[in-house]
C-alpha cells in the first residue's frame, strides 16, 4: 500500500518532492554545470598558460576549492554574498535595508565553483592527451593558432574529458542536495519538511532515494551515448 505521507494532493507531501523539488534538482544541477565548465576550461588554460601568475592563480583556486568540505563552500558563498551585498548596498547605494540573496542562484554559484576546481583538471589532462602530431600537422598546413585551438584541439579534448565530465556530473547532481541547508526546496528539502511533519523519516527519505538514483541512472545512460556519438570514426584497440 501507497504511504499516506506520500500521496498526492493535500493529504500528502509526494507530489511537492516529485514535481518540485526534483525539477529543482535538476535545475540547480544543470545551472551549476554551466557555470563549472566555464570555471573549468577558464582554470585549464590559466595552468596550461606560460604566465606564472596565471599558474598561481588556477593552483590557488583549485587547492583552495578542494582543501574546503563541499558544505562550508555553500555556507560561506549564501552568507558571505549577503554580506558583500549589503556592505557594497550600504557604501555605494546608501541603502540600509537587508538585501536578499537568491537562494538559487547562491547555490548554482557554490557548487560551480566546486564543479570548476576539479572540471579545471579534467580539462587540463584531456588538453595534454590531444596527440602533438595533429597540433603540428595543422601549423605544417598554414593554420593558425586559432585555427588549430578551434578546429583541432578543442574538439579532440572533448573526447578525452567527456568521461571524467561525466563523473563530475554524476557527483554534482548528488551534491545539489547540500543546498538544502540554505532552505531551497530541492528533493531533500522538501523530504525534510514531509519527513518532520509526517514523523515517518525512512519513507520520505527512502523516497528521495529513488528520485536521486532515478536522474543518476538516466544521467548516465546520456553519458554513454554521448561519449559514443565523440567517438564515432576512432579506431579502438
Amino acid at each position: 500500500m501507497w504511504p499516506e505521507v506520500l500521496s498526492f494532493g493535500d493529504a500528502g507531501f509526494g507530489d511537492e518532492i516529485l514535481f518540485l523539488g526534483a525539477p529543482l534538482t535538476f535545475g540547480v544541477a544543470l545551472a551549476s554545470l554551466l557555470w563549472g565548465l566555464l570555471l573549468g576550461l577558464l582554470n585549464a588554460s590559466m595552468a596550461l598558460s606560460r604566465s606564472r601568475a596565471l599558474n598561481l592563480i588556477a593552483d590557488v583556486y583549485t587547492t583552495i576549492i578542494r582543501g574546503i568540505p563541499e558544505f562550508l563552500v555553500v555556507m560561506i558563498i549564501f552568507y558571505g554574498s549577503g554580506i558583500l551585498l549589503e556592505e557594497i548596498a550600504r557604501s555605494v547605494f546608501d541603502y540600509q535595508e537587508e538585501v536578499p540573496i537568491n537562494k538559487f542562484i547562491a547555490g548554482a554559484f557554490a557548487l560551480g565553483l566546486i564543479f570548476g576546481a576539479y572540471g579545471g583538471e579534467v580539462f587540463r589532462g584531456a588538453f595534454l592527451a590531444v596527440p602533438k602530431g595533429q597540433i603540428e600537422a595543422g601549423f605544417a598546413c598554414g593554420m593558425s593558432k586559432q585555427q588549430v585551438f578551434f578546429r583541432i584541439r578543442m574538439p579532440q579534448m572533448w573526447r578525452f574529458a567527456l568521461p571524467g565530465l561525466g563523473n563530475l556530473w554524476m557527483v554534482l547532481l548528488k551534491d545539489t542536495s547540500l543546498v538544502s541547508v540554505i532552505a531551497l526546496d530541492e528533493t531533500l528539502r522538501w523530504s525534510k519538511v514531509a519527513a518532520e511533519r509526517s514523523q515517518e523519516p525512512f519513507t520520505c527519505f527512502l523516497y528521495a532515494t529513488a528520485i536521486y538514483l532515478v536522474l543518476t541512472i538516466v544521467s548516465d545512460v546520456f553519458r554513454q551515448r554521448l561519449e559514443k556519438h565523440v567517438s564515432r570514426g576512432v579506431r579502438t584497440a
